[in-house]
Order: structure tokens, then C-alpha cells, then sequence
């Protein structure tokens, strides 16, 4: 199979999901404990809110992804489970419970994440240094993965953040250009790409990520497209995932990729010079991040 071309779009699917997209559910100590202790400490998690089918495997290594800002989007993506409507004010102790939960959990490595937030002057920026800050305070040796908004129209936010230095920065561009009227309203695929570089730029240590779904009708050449984009901002690790549609309202699946295609899309991000490239149908942004983490890091002292 060659790294450059991966297979071509099949046939829409009949409806019902492959063999292979299979959630497997777990009931284990460690994810009652997970979530005891989320609840105890009024945290969100994108796991619950997005609905996301790693959540079981996730929580039973004591592996959450937390969501601060709330749990009310200001946007209405067509592929995303969180609510949209109007925030809550921002939560200025969640920040000072995030790091308590780290150390409590004793994370090696942790994603903090959250909604849109353009009520806000800065977007969250400032809430998310917070949150960096509690963590490296509480956890000292927990390494730190953010996953962002993209803060559009938000001057010097980006800056900000990546001045706060996390271990990764994370964007998703999650679609391919031609795909975000209807899948990314509101969003800018070429302000996206543009975040990354400036994350880069900004703070060349830190490592950047970025992730994108298939299954909405993207064409293996506009992937490949996405990789040139993210490849050209300097961006050190993709990921790429099956879409599942959460609920009848959202955005229609409309082919389910077989898993050869994904190994063929990882194939072509490494061959592009991705330090790392992640991609099978249940890939996400944070599945397994504590161990890729670690594998960045080896890729980046072998590259050196």
C-alpha cells in the first residue's frame, strides 16, 4: 500500500456501523473512583459531555480529560455532543480543584481542555494559564497537555497560552478546508493552521498536536492536503479518528473508514515528517496521551 496514496472514498455506508466499531464497556474500581472524584471536585470532563467511546477504557487507568469553563459551548458545531447556549460565569477556584484533583490521581501526564468561551474578552486565555499554573503548584512532576479553542478574534490570547509553556499544545483542525461551513461553523481553517504556527513560534519547546475526523466525505487527497498544511506550521503529532455521529441531530457519518485506510493515513504523516502520527477509528485527541507523550519525547531526541 503506498504511504502517498491512501485508498480512495468507498461507497456511502447501508447504516449500520462496521464490525469493527465496537465499544467495549468496563465497570472497574478505578473508573467508579475516577468519577467519585470528579464529582467530589466539581470538575467537567469532555469524556462525559462529549460522549466519547473511550470513555470506559480512559477512566479505568484513571485517564480523564478535564473541561474547565463550563459546560455550555458558545458554538454549535455540527460534530460536537457539548451543549451551546449561554456560560456560566467562570469558576475562578476550579483552577485551585484541577491541580488537587491532579495530585489526587497522581497523573504522570494530564489533558485539560474546555468550550468556547467568545463571551469572554480573552477567551479563557487567562483560565487556562491558571489551570497550568495550579497544576505545575500541586503536581509538580505531571507533565501538561492543553487542547484549545482556536480564541478567534481574541488578540494576544494564543500568545498567552503558549507563553505558559505546557508540555503540548493541542488545536484540532478537525475537518478538511472544504468541509467547514457545515461541519466547523464559525471556525477558520486558515486560523487554525495559522494558532499552531504562532503556538510554535512563540514557544519552540513546547510540542504542537492537531487531530481531524473522517467520515463526514473528505477525499483521501484532502487529508493528505491537511497533513502538507499542518506539516508546513511545524506541527509535531497528528491524530486521526472515525467520526461517530452522537445523536440524529448532528452531522451524518457518511462512510466508515476500514482500519487499513488509517494505518495508511499514519503512514503518510510520518513519511510528511510528523514526529508521531496516530490513526484508527477510535483514535482521539487524548486516547492514550500520557504514553504518546512519552513517545514524542523519544522521537524528538532520536530526530535531534
Amino acid at each position: 500500500m503506498s504511504q502517498e496514496r491512501p485508498p480512495t472514498a468507498s461507497e456511502p455506508h447501508s447504516g449500520a456501523k462496521p464490525p469493527w466499531i465496537r465499544v467495549r464497556l468496563t465497570d472497574t474500581p478505578a473508573l467508579r473512583e475516577t468519577r467519585q472524584l470528579m464529582r467530589r471536585l466539581r470538575l467537567g470532563t469532555v469524556c462525559e459531555e462529549a460522549a466519547c467511546p473511550n470513555l470506559n477504557e480512559c477512566w479505568s487507568r484513571r485517564h480523564a480529560t478535564v473541561m474547565v469553563l463550563g459546560a455550555v459551548c458558545t458554538r454549535a458545531c455540527a460534530f460536537c455532543n457539548v451543549a451551546t447556549g449561554r456560560p456560566d460565569a467562570v469558576d475562578p477556584e476550579e483552577p485551585e480543584r484541577l491541580g488537587r484533583a491532579i495530585a489526587e490521581l497522581a497523573l504522570r501526564h494530564v489533558v485539560v481542555t474546555s468550550v468556547d468561551r467568545d463571551d469572554l474578552p480573552d477567551g479563557g486565555a487567562a483560565h487556562f494559564v491558571a489551570c497550568i499554573d495550579a497544576i505545575r503548584a500541586a503536581a509538580p512532576s505531571t507533565t501538561i497537555e492543553i487542547l484549545t479553542p482556536d480564541f478567534r478574534h481574541k488578540p494576544g490570547a494564543i500568545e498567552t497560552v503558549a507563553a505558559a509553556r505546557p508540555d503540548v499544545y493541542n488545536h484540532n483542525v478537525e475537518t478538511v478546508p472544504r468541509l467547514y461551513r457545515s461541519i466547523r461553523p464559525g471556525a477558520s481553517y486558515e486560523h487554525s493552521i495559522a494558532l499552531l504556527e504562532r503556538v510554535k513560534r512563540t514557544a519552540p519547546g513546547t510540542f504542537t498536536k492537531s487531530g481531524l475526523m473522517v467520515g463526514f466525505g473528505e477525499s483521501s487527497e484532502e487529508v493528505l492536503g491537511v497533513m502538507d498544511d499542518l506539516r508546513a506550521a511545524n506541527v509535531d503529532f497528528l491524530t486521526i479518528g472515525q467520526y461517530l455521529r452522537p445523536t440524529p441531530s448532528h452531522a451524518e457519518v457518511v462512510r466508515y473508514l476500514d482500519p487499513t485506510e488509517f494505518e495508511a493515513f499514519r503512514e503518510a504523516a510520518l513519511a510528511r515528517g510528523f514526529l508521531l502520527a496516530s490513526a484508527s477509528p477510535f483514535t482521539r485527541s487524548s486516547y492514550h496521551a500520557d504514553e504518546d507523550f512519552e513517545r514524542l519525547r523519544a522521537a524528538r531526541a532520536a530526530a535531534s
